[in-house]
């Protein structure tokens, strides 16, 4: 057959193909872990609770429409986002 596919396992189906790949030894980084959605997410809140920091250190306005969000909010931001991302990098440890 001119259309025939030629893998290099040695197999002729793409199925035993792939099936053969999910037997090798080989560990790619695992994206399906706890741990590293943890550590993502604290990541992400340490970045959005940096913002805030530099936020109130530059005393940088924000305005949603016509209403002018005062700085407290991002004093409560950043508590927040600083307690979440600590929380979850030490869950991540476990």
């Amino acid at each position: 057959m001119p259309n025939e596919i030629k893998f290099n396992s040695g197999c002729n189906t793409p199925r035993a193909f792939f099936l053969a790949k999910q037997s090798a030894k080989v560990k790619i980084f695992d994206m399906n872990s706890q741990k590293t959605g943890l550590q993502v997410a604290a990541v992400i809140f340490a970045v959005f609770a940096i913002v805030h920091i530099v936020r109130l250190v530059k005393h940088i306005s924000v305005a949603v429409g016509n209403f002018q969000v005062p700085l407290a909010v991002s004093w409560v931001a950043l508590i927040v986002a600083g307690v979440l991302s600590i929380w979850m990098w030490r869950l991540s440890g476990r």
